[in-house]
């Protein structure tokens, strides 16, 4: 209950700091969003603070009419917004309680939110039971919409199949005598899904490649020792992790010490979100992945100019692609609402028509351009890019950065992830 108890008291001064965003009049008639993300945690500092503070800067800047073109009306359709911010802190069980006070108790007419892949997995069935729009942001899984069908779920933004399709032909590209791999990922979802992803690809591209090690540590075990024994052990051309925030913090301060990606070449899927807070711990030449072209593969134009200096001025860091994620899902549901209620007269739309109108959407986000192009018009696809890691001066950068075309890394609508690659992306 102490949990329960804590994610009331979130909730309600969440709430509280964002009706701030909106004139007193507006509250009644004021669009609440359920946003959920890790306020605490290992995964909080890295990964779901930063969500949070994008989803803060996003609402009170739409209310403001801020936000550039094509954003630029005020809240929703004219019609302010408001957050009520839950911690994702805790089992897929008081998740997915959370979720059903959310929408039972806050009566919020939209959920955006989830990093665990666990947790999308568990919410899902029940955002279809209670019929509530609800966007993932995160979580990576392509099981979500491989596995099921849904009315009112979307995910805004890519599965992790792009993240390790795109690691392996970055691979490809600048290490064409691959010999050996090894891996380690966490032993829930989103490890396994990225680690078989990432394997099959390899194999695909390189099919004499030997695996020499896949170890699958606890999520959040949060001591590595054993796992880096082994692997420095095996001594394989490429390290492949997926681990992202307090377990990629903590693989990056153990490893760093034994030299870990010196002797092997590390491939980080999710390590853009550790790039600066420990530039000394990743050495030169460790390919990084932000999940999509987020942070430093953003493209130069006025939406995410805006957003970066915003961000920053705000929050005193820039956005990591936790950040781009939260903005781009918030974006793509007031797109969404927007072209529903033009085409319901004006008036305020319904859930089931907002999601009709998510259904195959193409909209901009700041890290370019969307389309809810698979999983039945659910589930999006993006371009994506990796790099090398260079410090200079104590400031880490990336360097050849390659880009690689969204139908080169998502599969076609209506084929598994699996599938694809076994098939050699055809």
């Amino acid at each position: 209950m102490r949990h329960i108890t804590q994610a009331f008291a979130v909730s309600l001064t969440a709430a509280l700091t964002a009706a701030a965003f909106v004139p007193a009049a507006a509250h009644a008639q004021a669009i609440k969003i359920g946003v959920v993300t890790f306020l605490s945690g290992p995964a909080a500092s890295p990964f779901g603070v930063p969500a949070k503070n994008a989803a803060e800067l996003m609402i009170e800047s739409l209310n403001a009419g801020k936000v550039p073109a094509p954003y630029a009306t005020k809240g929703f359709g004219g019609t302010p917004v408001e957050a009520v911010i839950i911690d994702e802190a805790g089992s897929s069980t008081t998740q997915v309680t959370e979720f059903r006070n959310l929408v039972q108790r806050s009566n919020v007419d939209v959920v955006i939110g989830y990093v665990s892949s666990g947790n999308c997995l568990a919410v899902a069935p029940v955002a279809e039971e209670l019929k509530k729009l609800t966007n993932f942001f995160d979580c990576g899984t392509p099981r979500i919409f491989e596995d099921g069908s849904y009315k009112y779920v979307f995910r805004t933004s890519p599965t992790a199949t792009m993240d390790n399709v795109g690691a392996a032909l970055y691979i490809k590209d600048i290490k064409p005598n691959l010999k050996t791999i090894a891996g380690i990922n966490q032993n829930y979802a989103w490890g396994q899904d990225s680690w078989a992803d990432f394997e099959a690809s390899i194999k695909q591209l390189f099919p004499g490649v030997t695996v020499k090690t896949s170890q699958m540590p606890k999520l959040f075990a949060g001591q590595y020792n054993t796992e880096i024994s082994t692997l420095l052990g095996e001594n394989a051309d490429v390290i492949h992790s997926s681990f992202f925030d307090g377990d990629l913090e903590a693989l990056l301060l153990q490893g760093a010490p034994r030299g870990l990606f010196k002797k092997s070449m590390g491939v980080l899927t999710t390590g853009e979100t550790a790039m600066h807070k420990l530039a000394a711990q990743i050495p030169d030449g460790t390919l990084l992945g932000a999940r999509g072209p987020f942070g430093p593969y953003a493209p130069k134009n006025a939406l995410n100019s805006w957003f970066v200096k915003g961000f920053e001025a705000k929050n005193k860091v820039p956005p990591n692609y936790a950040s781009y994620q939260m903005t781009q899902a918030i974006l793509g549901v007031k797109a969404a609402w927007e072209k529903a209620q033009a085409a319901n007269g004006g008036k305020r739309p319904s859930n089931e028509q907002v999601a009709a109108a998510l259904e195959n959407l193409t909209f901009e986000g700041p890290g370019g351009t969307v389309r809810m192009a698979i999983g039945k018009g659910h589930q999006a696809i993006m371009e994506t890019a990796y790099g090398m890691t260079k410090t200079v001066g104590g400031k880490i950068t990336v360097t050849n950065v390659k880009r690689y075309a969204a139908e080169k890394v998502n599969p076609p609508e209506g084929v598994k992830s699996a599938d694809w690659i076994k098939a050699g992306f055809k």
